[in-house]
């Protein structure tokens, strides 16, 4: 499968994004390729990978395979590069704002993500169209992808009943909010996307406006769908960002959220991968729940207290503190 953009055929393509179509930091990705105006096309990774495992170091998707034939993985990093690439279009605006902007991602990254395998995997009209579609009718694939799912959301703390329902009513509560915040202005965090605009994309694209069950749901939301399916797409490169520290009324409700369930989710995976556990357990929802541990989330939290530390200036690193501090952040970021 080739997904095609503008000035995407062979003889002027740039970028190839290795990814899958319902791959949720696939299609982050290509929304950000598609915001930096790239010339790019999207190719699915499929079964020859071991050319493309090998020189990106990952077997995870996506990879973008860049002008000068890097093999590259991990989509914050990856974006990071890229504005400086395109930086009349960057996706981290400069200062505190690109503190708040990373931050607010990373609840969508390394949390809310969970909530798309959840959702994937735990209905039975989702998994058998997921499974179809991710392997072109291949039953032996299918079957395997199919045995996978559950684990997946075992290791992401969603295999009861009650976490599979709040974690649902998170999501709306989401949805609710981007409504809200469409209403007002195009994207999430002003007049222009960012990276959180991206990984919502991502999801939206990958996930719950693609498969059965969340579409179904999502379908209440008409302004959300519209933005997902064109509207999101049409950004001529212009507009301001809502400042710092006030933002928006999407990423105050997002701030809100992540006290609740990210921050004490990411405090108990810290020192449990310090040592060694395999899992460990964290009070959501007001249930314990248990969770693999995963070294990357970690991994992605230090990256935003690197720029905290290192891409600052004092007075801007003391405003993001106490910023911090308002938001119930300063003991995961600061």
């Amino acid at each position: 499968m080739i997904m095609s953009h503008e000035m995407s055929n062979e003889m002027t393509r740039q970028y190839t994004i290795y990814g899958g179509e319902l791959s949720y930091f696939s299609r982050k990705l290509e929304a950000a390729m598609i915001f930096y105006g790239a010339d790019f096309v999207f190719r699915d990774k499929g079964r020859d990978t071991s050319n493309i495992e090998m020189r990106s170091g990952t077997h995870q998707v996506p990879v973008l395979l860049t002008p000068e034939n890097w093999m590259i993985g991990d989509t914050t990093p990856l974006m990071r590069m890229l504005d400086g690439r395109f930086p009349a279009r960057s996706m981290f605006p400069p200062g505190p704002l690109g503190v708040l902007t990373q931050i607010v991602e990373e609840y969508f990254d390394e949390w809310i993500a969970r909530t798309m395998v959840h959702y994937r995997w735990h209905y039975e009209e989702s998994a058998q169209f997921a499974s179809r579609r991710m392997t072109g009718g291949n039953a032996e694939a299918a079957a395997r992808i199919l045995n996978w799912g559950p684990r997946a959301c075992r290791a992401t703390g969603t295999e009861s009943a009650h976490q599979q329902q709040e974690a649902e009513r998170e999501y709306v509560r989401i949805v609710e909010a981007m409504d809200a915040q469409l209403q007002q202005t195009p994207y999430m965090l002003g007049h222009r996307p960012t990276a959180v605009d991206c990984i919502l994309l991502g999801g939206l694209r990958a996930h719950t406006n693609m498969d059965p069950t969340p579409k179904a749901m999502l379908a209440a939301y008409p302004r959300v769908v519209a933005w997902a399916e064109a509207d999101a797409d049409q950004w001529d490169g212009s507009g301001e960002l809502a400042p710092f520290p006030e933002s928006t009324g999407f990423v105050n409700f997002v701030l809100d959220e992540m006290v609740q369930t990210y921050v004490p989710y990411v405090l108990g995976l810290a020192p449990a991968l310090a040592a060694g556990a395999k899992a460990f357990h964290a009070s959501i929802y007001g249930e314990d729940v248990s969770y693999l541990c995963r070294p990357y989330p970690e991994a992605s939290r230090q990256m935003i207290r690197d720029v905290i530390e290192h891409q600052l200036t004092s007075a801007q690193r003391e405003d993001v503190v106490q910023w911090l501090k308002a938001s119930g952040l300063h003991e995961t970021f600061g």
